[in-house]
């Protein structure tokens, strides 16, 4: 029989249905393996010249990802998991990688929504799901 441990779950949250439902995979999961969850949420910054003045948009954003943060770590208390944040700003994408594949963190799944939030559609994945599915060296569970 393989043996086959997960320990650290990474989830991408930005607050989407698609996101939420990925949250409750892993926790599903979570609850079987008694693995731990992190949620991360990556800011997608557009450089420092376009984004100068705009402090009321950054305090709204901030409020709604900490509801976001607050609703996920509820979730997850509620169903005996452990749920650690991680807010990150910069290209979505490569922020994700950057953090699954770091060896301090040492995930053995990520777990995410087919699609977030952004205006922007693939036909079948969004951008960032898809990016994550052909940079990723553990594995991804996609939830539709």
């Amino acid at each position: 029989m393989i043996d086959k441990k997960i320990n650290k779950i990474l989830v991408p949250l930005d607050g989407s249905k698609n996101s939420m439902r990925a949250l409750e995979m892993a926790i599903s999961i979570a609850k079987q393996f008694g693995a731990t969850i992190t949620g991360a949420y990556s800011i997608n910054i557009q450089p420092h010249s376009e984004f100068q003045g705009v402090i009321a948009v950054n305090k709204e954003l901030d409020n709604e990802i900490k509801k976001i943060m607050i609703n996920a770590k509820t979730l997850s208390a509620q169903n005996g998991t452990v749920f650690k944040e991680k807010l990150m700003r910069g290209d979505t994408g490569y922020n994700l990688i950057k953090l699954a594949h770091d060896k301090k963190e040492k995930f053995n799944l990520i777990v995410m929504g087919s699609r977030g939030r952004s205006a922007v559609r693939e036909i079948f994945l969004g951008s960032v799901s898809n990016h994550v599915i052909h940079s990723s060296k553990i594995p991804v569970l996609i939830v539709k």
